[in-house]
């Protein structure tokens, strides 16, 4: 029997505060585990499982400039309350930089992963399933194919 996109409850440990209150790098830093766990899994779900190909097939969906890319088919589709979580993941302060994108590819993509986290946190599983697979639509488009891939990958 099959069930829903995430019908186990994998939050083993939730927060100590709720995810309104957290930190947006904090939900930046769960949502980046849940997106690649997203991503890893549509992989190994295609064709083709040697493991340096399954790497740089995910690679392609969870680089800062992908996850960016992914974030702009997000906008016209997003709800007040998680445009706001979008907004504080982009103007979070991080400390770090990027090391393979733009300053502006790596704060949308922290955005991106922001709300990952904040969906995740707030259990809305359907709803992050609906917009996992609609980066995933998004990211395979023809235009987008040598975004980080080379043709024939």
């Amino acid at each position: 029997m099959m069930s829903g996109p995430m019908d186990a409850d994998l939050l083993t440990f939730p927060p100590h505060e709720a995810p309104e209150r957290l930190n947006p790098l904090v939900l930046a830093y769960i949502g980046d585990a849940v997106y690649e766990l997203f991503v890893r899994q549509y992989v190994i779900s295609l064709a083709n499982h040697r493991p340096n190909r399954l790497h740089k097939m995910a690679t392609a969906y969870v680089s800062a400039k992908a996850q960016a890319k992914a974030l702009q088919s997000w906008l016209p589709v997003l709800t007040e309350e998680e445009a706001d979580v979008v907004r504080r993941g982009r103007n979070a302060k991080s400390g770090s930089s990027p090391k393979n994108a733009g300053i502006l590819e790596y704060r949308h993509a922290t955005a991106f992963e922001c709300l990952v986290g904040y969906l995740y946190y707030k259990r809305q599983y359907d709803r992050l399933h609906r917009l996992m697979q609609l980066a995933l639509e998004y990211l395979n488009e023809p235009r987008d194919v040598n975004c980080d891939r080379k043709s024939g990958e």
